[in-house]
Protein backbone atom coordinates (compact mmCIF):
# COMPACT_ATOMS: atom_id res chain seq x y z
CA UNK A 1 0.00 0.00 0.00
CA UNK A 2 1.20 3.47 -0.95
CA UNK A 3 0.33 5.18 2.48
CA UNK A 4 2.87 1.89 4.38
CA UNK A 5 5.59 2.90 1.79
CA UNK A 6 5.44 6.58 2.65
CA UNK A 7 5.33 5.75 6.16
CA UNK A 8 8.09 3.64 5.89
CA UNK A 9 9.64 7.41 4.39
CA UNK A 10 8.74 9.65 7.39
CA UNK A 11 9.90 6.68 10.27
CA UNK A 12 12.93 8.73 11.33
CA UNK A 13 11.23 11.55 11.49
CA UNK A 14 8.31 10.30 13.65
CA UNK A 15 10.68 8.48 16.23
CA UNK A 16 12.91 12.00 16.15
CA UNK A 17 9.46 14.00 16.96
CA UNK A 18 8.08 11.20 19.58
CA UNK A 19 11.83 11.37 21.26
CA UNK A 20 11.23 15.05 21.26
CA UNK A 21 8.22 14.99 23.12
CA UNK A 22 8.87 12.17 25.08
CA UNK A 23 11.90 14.18 26.97
CA UNK A 24 9.68 17.39 27.07
CA UNK A 25 6.61 15.93 28.42
CA UNK A 26 3.90 18.77 29.57
CA UNK A 27 0.82 18.08 31.66
CA UNK A 28 -2.92 18.45 30.91
CA UNK A 29 -4.05 21.49 29.87
CA UNK A 30 -0.55 22.79 29.84
CA UNK A 31 1.18 21.62 26.58
CA UNK A 32 2.50 25.14 24.91
CA UNK A 33 5.72 23.58 24.13
CA UNK A 34 4.71 20.12 22.21
CA UNK A 35 1.75 22.69 20.19
CA UNK A 36 4.24 24.60 19.40
CA UNK A 37 6.37 21.91 18.07
CA UNK A 38 3.46 20.45 16.25
CA UNK A 39 2.42 23.82 14.22
CA UNK A 40 5.72 24.26 13.71
CA UNK A 41 6.03 21.12 11.32
CA UNK A 42 2.83 21.57 9.90
CA UNK A 43 3.58 25.12 8.76
CA UNK A 44 6.65 23.54 7.22
CA UNK A 45 4.60 21.18 5.33
CA UNK A 46 2.15 23.78 4.34
CA UNK A 47 -0.98 23.15 6.05
CA UNK A 48 -3.85 24.75 6.85
CA UNK A 49 -3.67 24.51 10.73
CA UNK A 50 -5.34 26.86 13.74
CA UNK A 51 -4.65 26.39 17.80
CA UNK A 52 -8.34 25.09 19.55
CA UNK A 53 -8.74 24.79 23.49
CA UNK A 54 -6.02 26.12 24.45
CA UNK A 55 -3.01 23.98 23.68
CA UNK A 56 -4.83 21.77 21.17
CA UNK A 57 -4.38 22.19 17.89
CA UNK A 58 -6.42 21.11 14.60
CA UNK A 59 -4.79 20.79 11.06
CA UNK A 60 -6.87 20.60 7.74
CA UNK A 61 -5.85 18.90 4.42
CA UNK A 62 -8.43 19.39 1.61
CA UNK A 63 -8.38 16.75 -1.05
CA UNK A 64 -8.29 17.16 -4.54
CA UNK A 65 -11.56 15.97 -4.61
CA UNK A 66 -14.88 17.10 -3.23
CA UNK A 67 -16.38 14.69 -0.36
CA UNK A 68 -17.21 14.82 3.25
CA UNK A 69 -14.86 15.46 6.72
CA UNK A 70 -12.73 12.44 8.54
CA UNK A 71 -11.50 13.97 11.63
CA UNK A 72 -8.46 12.00 13.29
CA UNK A 73 -7.57 12.07 16.75
CA UNK A 74 -4.00 11.96 19.12
CA UNK A 75 -3.63 13.18 22.69
CA UNK A 76 -1.07 15.15 23.38
CA UNK A 77 -0.79 15.19 27.53
CA UNK A 78 1.87 13.56 29.65
CA UNK A 79 1.58 12.51 33.54
CA UNK A 80 2.10 12.85 36.83
CA UNK A 81 5.06 9.83 36.64
CA UNK A 82 8.52 8.81 37.36
CA UNK A 83 10.37 7.33 34.51
CA UNK A 84 12.55 4.61 35.33
CA UNK A 85 13.48 3.32 31.76
CA UNK A 86 17.12 5.00 31.66
CA UNK A 87 16.70 5.93 27.75
CA UNK A 88 18.82 8.07 26.58
CA UNK A 89 15.15 10.00 25.04
CA UNK A 90 13.85 10.03 28.92
CA UNK A 91 12.15 12.77 30.37
CA UNK A 92 14.10 15.68 31.26
CA UNK A 93 11.33 17.08 33.55
CA UNK A 94 11.62 15.69 37.34
CA UNK A 95 8.22 13.84 38.22
CA UNK A 96 7.11 14.01 34.99
CA UNK A 97 6.67 11.48 32.02
CA UNK A 98 4.76 10.49 28.55
CA UNK A 99 4.16 6.73 30.69
CA UNK A 100 0.62 6.38 28.38
CA UNK A 101 2.03 6.87 24.73
CA UNK A 102 0.58 10.22 24.10
CA UNK A 103 3.98 11.22 22.92
CA UNK A 104 3.54 8.79 20.08
CA UNK A 105 0.22 9.61 19.12
CA UNK A 106 1.41 12.99 18.51
CA UNK A 107 4.30 12.14 16.61
CA UNK A 108 2.24 9.55 14.36
CA UNK A 109 -0.69 11.54 13.75
CA UNK A 110 2.57 14.22 12.51
CA UNK A 111 3.55 10.97 10.22
CA UNK A 112 0.13 10.73 9.07
CA UNK A 113 0.22 14.83 8.02
CA UNK A 114 3.11 14.05 5.71
CA UNK A 115 1.73 10.84 4.07
CA UNK A 116 -1.60 12.52 3.62
CA UNK A 117 -0.25 15.40 2.24
CA UNK A 118 1.68 13.69 -0.05
CA UNK A 119 -1.98 11.39 -1.24
CA UNK A 120 -4.28 14.44 -1.61
CA UNK A 121 -4.75 13.40 -5.40
CA UNK A 122 -6.34 10.39 -2.60
CA UNK A 123 -8.59 12.08 -0.77
CA UNK A 124 -12.19 12.72 -1.58
CA UNK A 125 -13.01 15.10 0.72
CA UNK A 126 -11.20 16.80 3.73
CA UNK A 127 -9.40 14.98 6.99
CA UNK A 128 -8.93 17.38 10.34
CA UNK A 129 -5.97 15.96 12.31
CA UNK A 130 -7.05 16.43 16.07
CA UNK A 131 -4.18 17.17 18.48
CA UNK A 132 -5.72 17.15 21.71
CA UNK A 133 -4.62 18.49 25.25
CA UNK A 134 -6.00 17.23 28.58
CA UNK A 135 -6.80 13.73 27.84
CA UNK A 136 -5.56 12.64 31.58
CA UNK A 137 -7.82 14.84 33.04
CA UNK A 138 -10.54 14.05 30.79
CA UNK A 139 -11.40 17.74 29.97
CA UNK A 140 -9.39 18.38 26.96
CA UNK A 141 -11.75 16.74 24.00
CA UNK A 142 -14.72 18.23 25.65
CA UNK A 143 -12.96 21.29 25.51
CA UNK A 144 -12.37 20.77 21.99
CA UNK A 145 -16.11 20.08 21.50
CA UNK A 146 -16.86 23.46 23.04
CA UNK A 147 -14.27 25.30 20.55
CA UNK A 148 -16.01 23.78 17.50
CA UNK A 149 -13.82 21.24 16.51
CA UNK A 150 -16.52 19.01 15.30
CA UNK A 151 -18.19 21.54 13.05
CA UNK A 152 -19.00 20.28 9.58
CA UNK A 153 -17.05 16.75 10.77
CA UNK A 154 -18.70 13.60 9.17
CA UNK A 155 -17.09 11.08 11.53
CA UNK A 156 -13.49 10.51 14.14
CA UNK A 157 -11.65 7.91 14.57
CA UNK A 158 -8.38 8.07 17.23
CA UNK A 159 -5.57 5.83 18.03
CA UNK A 160 -3.87 4.74 20.94
CA UNK A 161 -0.51 2.10 21.35
CA UNK A 162 -1.08 -0.42 23.61
CA UNK A 163 1.81 -2.28 25.43
CA UNK A 164 -0.35 -5.49 26.22
CA UNK A 165 -1.01 -6.58 22.35
CA UNK A 166 2.33 -7.72 20.01
CA UNK A 167 3.92 -4.68 18.01
CA UNK A 168 2.19 -4.46 14.41
CA UNK A 169 -1.11 -5.74 15.65
CA UNK A 170 -4.11 -3.62 15.53
CA UNK A 171 -7.69 -3.71 17.27
CA UNK A 172 -10.67 -1.98 16.04
CA UNK A 173 -14.10 -3.60 17.69
CA UNK A 174 -17.42 -2.78 17.30
CA UNK A 175 -19.62 -1.70 20.42
CA UNK A 176 -18.22 -0.93 24.44
CA UNK A 177 -14.87 -0.58 24.27
CA UNK A 178 -14.14 1.67 27.49
CA UNK A 179 -15.89 2.65 30.31
CA UNK A 180 -17.03 5.93 32.02
CA UNK A 181 -14.57 7.24 34.29
CA UNK A 182 -16.41 8.93 37.80
CA UNK A 183 -14.35 9.98 40.59
CA UNK A 184 -15.54 10.72 43.88
CA UNK A 185 -14.87 12.36 47.60
CA UNK A 186 -16.25 11.74 50.53
CA UNK A 187 -15.17 13.36 54.18
CA UNK A 188 -16.26 11.68 57.21
CA UNK A 189 -16.52 14.23 60.54
CA UNK A 190 -16.42 12.40 63.92
CA UNK A 191 -14.73 13.76 66.81
CA UNK A 192 -10.48 13.50 67.79
CA UNK A 193 -9.36 12.78 70.99
CA UNK A 194 -6.32 10.86 72.80
CA UNK A 195 -5.74 7.18 71.20
CA UNK A 196 -6.10 6.10 74.99
CA UNK A 197 -9.63 6.97 75.49
CA UNK A 198 -11.19 5.81 72.30
CA UNK A 199 -14.75 6.23 74.19
CA UNK A 200 -14.25 9.77 74.72
CA UNK A 201 -13.82 10.78 70.87
CA UNK A 202 -15.45 9.35 67.43
CA UNK A 203 -12.59 7.30 65.48
CA UNK A 204 -13.04 8.69 61.77
CA UNK A 205 -10.43 6.42 60.93
CA UNK A 206 -12.95 3.34 62.04
CA UNK A 207 -15.03 4.64 60.34
CA UNK A 208 -13.45 5.11 57.22
CA UNK A 209 -12.38 1.58 57.51
CA UNK A 210 -15.77 0.62 57.68
CA UNK A 211 -16.85 2.49 54.77
CA UNK A 212 -14.53 0.98 52.37
CA UNK A 213 -15.46 -2.26 53.41
CA UNK A 214 -19.00 -1.85 52.98
CA UNK A 215 -18.67 0.30 49.42
CA UNK A 216 -17.66 -3.42 47.95
CA UNK A 217 -21.21 -4.42 48.25
CA UNK A 218 -22.26 -2.03 45.90
CA UNK A 219 -20.47 -4.17 42.63
CA UNK A 220 -20.93 -7.41 44.42
CA UNK A 221 -24.57 -7.11 45.75
CA UNK A 222 -26.25 -4.31 44.28
CA UNK A 223 -25.65 -4.46 40.62
CA UNK A 224 -26.12 -7.70 38.02
CA UNK A 225 -23.37 -9.24 37.45
CA UNK A 226 -23.67 -8.82 34.26
CA UNK A 227 -22.98 -5.46 33.94
CA UNK A 228 -19.24 -4.79 34.67
CA UNK A 229 -18.71 -1.99 37.30
CA UNK A 230 -15.72 -1.29 39.18
CA UNK A 231 -16.18 0.94 42.87
CA UNK A 232 -12.92 1.76 43.64
CA UNK A 233 -11.12 3.91 46.62
CA UNK A 234 -8.05 4.70 45.81
CA UNK A 235 -6.68 7.29 48.56
CA UNK A 236 -7.36 7.49 52.07
CA UNK A 237 -6.06 10.44 54.40
CA UNK A 238 -6.66 10.66 58.17
CA UNK A 239 -4.65 11.18 61.26
CA UNK A 240 -1.41 12.87 62.08
CA UNK A 241 -0.03 11.20 65.34
CA UNK A 242 -0.05 6.83 66.39
CA UNK A 243 -1.63 8.39 69.69
CA UNK A 244 -4.40 10.61 68.37
CA UNK A 245 -7.70 9.70 67.62
CA UNK A 246 -8.74 11.15 64.55
CA UNK A 247 -11.59 13.45 63.77
CA UNK A 248 -11.87 13.87 60.39
CA UNK A 249 -11.44 10.80 57.20
CA UNK A 250 -11.24 11.78 53.64
CA UNK A 251 -12.08 8.61 50.78
CA UNK A 252 -11.43 9.45 47.24
CA UNK A 253 -11.85 6.96 44.55
CA UNK A 254 -13.27 6.35 40.74
CA UNK A 255 -16.24 4.46 39.71
CA UNK A 256 -16.17 2.63 36.45
CA UNK A 257 -19.33 1.59 34.28
CA UNK A 258 -21.22 0.86 30.44
CA UNK A 259 -24.71 1.07 31.78
CA UNK A 260 -26.05 4.70 31.44
CA UNK A 261 -28.26 4.16 33.89
CA UNK A 262 -25.46 3.44 36.37
CA UNK A 263 -24.61 7.08 36.07
CA UNK A 264 -27.29 7.44 38.70
CA UNK A 265 -27.93 4.44 40.66
CA UNK A 266 -23.80 4.35 41.57
CA UNK A 267 -23.74 7.68 43.22
CA UNK A 268 -27.18 7.66 44.93
CA UNK A 269 -25.68 4.11 46.63
CA UNK A 270 -22.12 5.25 47.34
CA UNK A 271 -23.90 8.66 49.41
CA UNK A 272 -26.21 6.19 50.84
CA UNK A 273 -24.01 3.90 52.04
CA UNK A 274 -21.52 6.40 53.29
CA UNK A 275 -24.36 8.68 54.84
CA UNK A 276 -25.36 5.04 57.01
CA UNK A 277 -21.89 3.90 57.77
CA UNK A 278 -21.16 7.13 59.51
CA UNK A 279 -24.53 7.68 61.06
CA UNK A 280 -24.20 4.53 62.37
CA UNK A 281 -21.05 5.32 64.07
CA UNK A 282 -22.09 8.20 65.50
CA UNK A 283 -20.65 10.40 62.68
CA UNK A 284 -21.58 12.50 59.58
CA UNK A 285 -20.47 12.41 55.74
CA UNK A 286 -20.32 14.39 52.73
CA UNK A 287 -19.97 13.25 49.23
CA UNK A 288 -18.79 15.09 46.17
CA UNK A 289 -19.30 13.19 42.96
CA UNK A 290 -17.91 14.20 39.85
CA UNK A 291 -18.49 12.67 35.60
CA UNK A 292 -15.36 12.73 34.45
CA UNK A 293 -15.37 10.88 31.04
CA UNK A 294 -18.37 9.28 29.14
CA UNK A 295 -18.05 5.22 28.24
CA UNK A 296 -16.40 4.90 24.79
CA UNK A 297 -18.73 3.01 22.18
CA UNK A 298 -17.46 1.83 18.64
CA UNK A 299 -19.78 2.02 16.06
CA UNK A 300 -20.54 -0.67 13.98
CA UNK A 301 -19.93 0.58 10.86
CA UNK A 302 -16.49 2.39 11.27
CA UNK A 303 -14.81 -0.68 13.42
CA UNK A 304 -15.73 -2.77 10.21
CA UNK A 305 -13.83 -0.10 7.93
CA UNK A 306 -11.34 0.32 10.70
CA UNK A 307 -10.81 -3.85 10.46
CA UNK A 308 -10.66 -3.35 6.69
CA UNK A 309 -8.10 -0.45 6.42
CA UNK A 310 -6.07 -2.46 9.31
CA UNK A 311 -5.71 -5.74 7.44
CA UNK A 312 -4.29 -3.82 4.39
CA UNK A 313 -1.26 -2.24 6.75
CA UNK A 314 -0.58 -5.27 8.66
CA UNK A 315 -2.64 -8.07 7.49
CA UNK A 316 -5.53 -9.90 8.55
CA UNK A 317 -4.28 -12.16 10.43
CA UNK A 318 -2.92 -9.57 12.91
CA UNK A 319 -6.40 -7.27 13.14
CA UNK A 320 -6.67 -8.63 16.51
CA UNK A 321 -10.05 -9.07 18.95
CA UNK A 322 -9.62 -7.61 22.72
CA UNK A 323 -12.63 -7.77 25.10
CA UNK A 324 -13.75 -4.32 26.44
CA UNK A 325 -11.67 -2.35 28.96
CA UNK A 326 -12.85 -0.62 32.14
CA UNK A 327 -10.09 2.44 31.41
CA UNK A 328 -11.41 5.77 30.62
CA UNK A 329 -10.98 7.88 27.38
CA UNK A 330 -12.35 11.01 27.01
CA UNK A 331 -12.59 10.28 23.60
CA UNK A 332 -15.95 9.70 24.04
CA UNK A 333 -16.59 13.27 23.79
CA UNK A 334 -16.36 13.23 20.15
CA UNK A 335 -17.91 9.60 19.64
CA UNK A 336 -20.90 10.43 21.37
CA UNK A 337 -21.55 13.51 18.57
CA UNK A 338 -20.21 11.69 15.19
CA UNK A 339 -19.88 7.86 14.80
CA UNK A 340 -16.56 7.15 15.58
CA UNK A 341 -13.87 4.16 16.00
CA UNK A 342 -11.35 4.34 18.88
CA UNK A 343 -8.43 1.82 17.85
CA UNK A 344 -5.55 0.33 19.67
CA UNK A 345 -1.70 -0.73 17.84
CA UNK A 346 0.34 -3.00 19.51
CA UNK A 347 4.03 -2.22 20.57
CA UNK A 348 4.21 -4.73 23.09
CA UNK A 349 7.80 -6.43 22.38
CA UNK A 350 9.58 -8.40 25.30
CA UNK A 351 12.77 -8.61 23.84
CA UNK A 352 12.88 -4.57 23.63
CA UNK A 353 11.27 -4.45 26.99
CA UNK A 354 7.80 -2.84 26.21
CA UNK A 355 5.62 -5.05 27.68
CA UNK A 356 5.20 -2.66 31.20
CA UNK A 357 1.78 -1.18 31.73
CA UNK A 358 0.70 2.01 31.04
CA UNK A 359 1.06 4.99 33.54
CA UNK A 360 4.50 2.87 34.51
CA UNK A 361 7.58 3.84 35.19
CA UNK A 362 9.36 1.68 33.25
CA UNK A 363 6.64 2.22 30.63
CA UNK A 364 8.31 2.22 26.46
CA UNK A 365 7.11 1.10 23.12
CA UNK A 366 8.53 -0.56 20.24
CA UNK A 367 9.18 2.48 17.68
CA UNK A 368 8.99 -0.31 14.78
CA UNK A 369 5.54 -0.30 15.63
CA UNK A 370 5.21 3.86 14.14
CA UNK A 371 5.19 2.88 10.52
CA UNK A 372 2.21 0.55 11.09
CA UNK A 373 0.09 3.71 13.18
CA UNK A 374 1.31 6.09 10.75
CA UNK A 375 0.27 3.90 7.69
CA UNK A 376 -3.58 3.18 9.72
CA UNK A 377 -4.24 6.87 10.66
CA UNK A 378 -3.55 7.72 6.81
CA UNK A 379 -5.22 4.51 5.05
CA UNK A 380 -8.60 4.74 7.46
CA UNK A 381 -9.34 8.13 6.52
CA UNK A 382 -8.89 7.88 2.42
CA UNK A 383 -10.91 4.52 2.72
CA UNK A 384 -13.50 6.46 4.84
CA UNK A 385 -13.72 9.43 2.35
CA UNK A 386 -13.72 6.96 -0.46
CA UNK A 387 -16.56 4.55 0.93
CA UNK A 388 -18.69 7.36 2.07
CA UNK A 389 -18.99 10.41 -0.86
CA UNK A 390 -20.94 13.46 -0.38
CA UNK A 391 -24.32 12.60 -1.56
CA UNK A 392 -24.73 9.64 0.09
CA UNK A 393 -26.66 9.39 3.90
CA UNK A 394 -24.28 10.39 6.66
CA UNK A 395 -23.40 6.69 8.55
CA UNK A 396 -26.02 6.32 10.96
CA UNK A 397 -24.71 6.66 14.62
CA UNK A 398 -25.05 3.09 16.64
CA UNK A 399 -27.43 3.48 19.58
CA UNK A 400 -25.83 1.06 22.91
Amino acid sequence: MQTLELAKKYQNFVVSIRRDFHMNPEPSMEEFNTSRKIREELDKLGIENKSCAGTGVIATIKGNKEGKTIALRADIDALAVVEETGKEYASKIDGLMHACGHDTHGAMLLGAAKVLNDLRDEINGTVKLFFQPGEEVGRGAAAMVADGALDGVDSVMGLHIASELPTGTINADPGPRMASTDSFKITITGKGGHGARPDNSVDAVVIGAFTVVNLQAIVSRELSPMDPAVVTIGSIKSGTRFNVIAPTAVLEGTVRYFKPEFKEIIPAAIERIAKGTAETHRATAKMEYFNLVKPTFNDNYCAKLAQESAAKIVGEENVVHTPASTGGEDFSEFSSIVPGVMTRLGSGNVEKDTTYPHHHGKFDVDEDTFVYGVAFYAQYAIDYLKNNPKNNKDVSKNEF
